[in-house]
């Protein structure tokens, strides 16, 4: 596995992040979807849906040239939405049609498929970039995870997922500090999916070389808990299946995919962080009438991780 080294100076990423979205704004090469949203609540989850305000814009903003399967934005990517070299093996990049604000996106320099093992310089590049913003990175393994892109990138968005004056930095807060652990991997009780939770030391974010070691070994465990991985010395090209992946400071998770849609609603890793997207106000209703929790749920893996295994 490669190694990343880091490029970028402390403390200037999120400067440089929120200059370059001032700045894309202006010239036209950010292009936000802007959204409404309300709380739904199940499961002990105060969900965060937001409701798109204007589809259009985004689908007629798309270049219709460019949008086969072989399309690669990221080679070359557009350099008005270029925020950092992140290190050797990566650069930080807006996200062009983003929902939430300073959306940052974590793109190999060199070509690799979404669906290919996460390894040691990912997880590096993911530190470099937590270490300045406190934020959820997330993963989005494969198209049936919800990812619209095959170069491989993570994705980091500041917490809070939104500031309502709750406290809490995403939906799913509450439920994390019911987890049970059990060898270093722990599963909430009350979620009916199958996923894998991880600890992080604190102490890792002063060092992003010892957190991406120590992040990468989690990953394997939980890869392995979750019925992704069938060895861990024996690791093929790719995991079992498509799956999400969630970070902050704090923890990992690892959520095992069957399914991209729910009757058309897309999931994606922010899903299982509590925040849904519905594209109208048919969506909106489906959700409610199905509950947010089941649809993640249909999508996931149903059943406890100790069900999955057994």
């Amino acid at each position: 596995m490669t190694e990343a080294k880091p490029m970028q100076e402390s403390s200037v990423l999120w400067r440089r992040l929120v200059e370059q979205t001032e700045y894309a704004l202006r010239c036209g090469a950010l292009q936000s979807i802007p959204t409404n949203y309300e709380f739904v609540e199940q499961g002990g989850i105060r969900f965060l849906v937001r409701i798109l305000a204007n589809l259009v814009r985004k689908d007629a903003a798309k270049p219709p040239a460019k949008t086969g399967k072989d399309f690669n934005p990221f080679l070359p990517y557009e350099e008005d939405l270029f925020v950092a070299d992140i290190s050797d093996t990566h650069v930080c990049l807006l996200n062009k049609f983003n929902v939430v604000e300073h959306h940052l996106l974590i793109v190999t320099r060199a070509f690799a498929e979404q669906e290919s093992w996460l390894d040691l310089a990912d997880f590096q590049a993911m530190w470099l970039a937590l270490a300045e913003i406190d934020g959820l990175a997330f993963y989005n393994s494969g198209s049936i995870a919800g990812a619209s892109q095959r170069h491989k990138h993570l994705q980091l968005v500041p917490l809070p997922l939104v500031d309502d004056g709750d406290g809490e930095e995403m939906p799913i807060a509450p439920l994390l500090k019911t987890a049970k652990f059990e060898d270093g991997i722990g599963t909430i009780p009350d979620l009916p999916f199958v996923h894998g939770i991880a600890k992080f030391d604190p102490s890792w974010i002063n060092s992003p070389d010892v957190a991406a070691e120590m992040t990468l070994k989690s990953y394997l465990n939980l890869q392995k808990a979750v019925g992704l991985l069938n060895d861990l010395e024996e690791i093929g090209d790719r995991p079992n299946g498509a799956y999400n992946l969630l970070a902050t400071r704090e923890w990992i998770m690892v959520v095992p995919r069957r399914q991209e849609f729910f009757q058309g609603i897309s999931v994606n890793s922010l899903g299982f962080a509590g925040a849904l997207l519905v594209r109208n106000q048919e969506q909106k209703q489906l959700l409610l009438d199905t509950g947010p929790l089941n649809i993640l749920t249909a999508v996931a893996q149903p059943g406890n991780l100790e069900k999955f295994c057994g």
